[in-house]
């Protein structure tokens, strides 16, 4: 599955200057590399708000969190913030799961914690 990528500014209202990077598809090993390249002059600019709209996003693997663990790091170091909004059910069954078990690692490799990750996106959602 492919990933769509529309980064956009925000001029008005009470996210004025903050970036949304609207997602659709599957964020996997195959497609990272490419919003990380979007997302290079984004974050080597002043932006101080990064806002991922997860509504179309329908996979995600652990290269897909590296890419938001990169960004956020980068924002942390301006004293900036990454949200996000319209998180998917399977999406946000993958942030619980990162969330319950910080500093603990219980797979043996990447690819058996995206095999995992997987399964759990499929139980939630089986067109993922």
């Amino acid at each position: 599955m492919e990933l769509e990528i529309q980064i956009q500014k925000s001029i008005a209202g009470p996210t004025a200057g903050a970036i949304t990077a609207k997602l659709a598809g599957s964020l996997d090993t195959a497609t990272a590399p490419e919003l990380e390249r979007q997302l290079a002059p984004v974050l080597a600019g002043p932006v101080t708000d990064l806002i991922f709209d997860l509504a179309g996003l329908k996979f995600i693997s652990s290269a897909g969190l590296r890419v938001f663990a990169t960004a956020r790091k980068s924002l942390k170091a301006r004293n900036g913030h990454l949200s996000f909004v319209n998180v998917q059910p399977q999406i946000q069954e993958v942030f619980n799961i990162i969330n319950a078990l910080p500093g603990v690692s219980i797979f043996e490799s990447v690819e058996e914690m995206d095999r995992y990750l997987a399964a759990r996106q499929r139980a939630i959602n089986p067109n993922v």
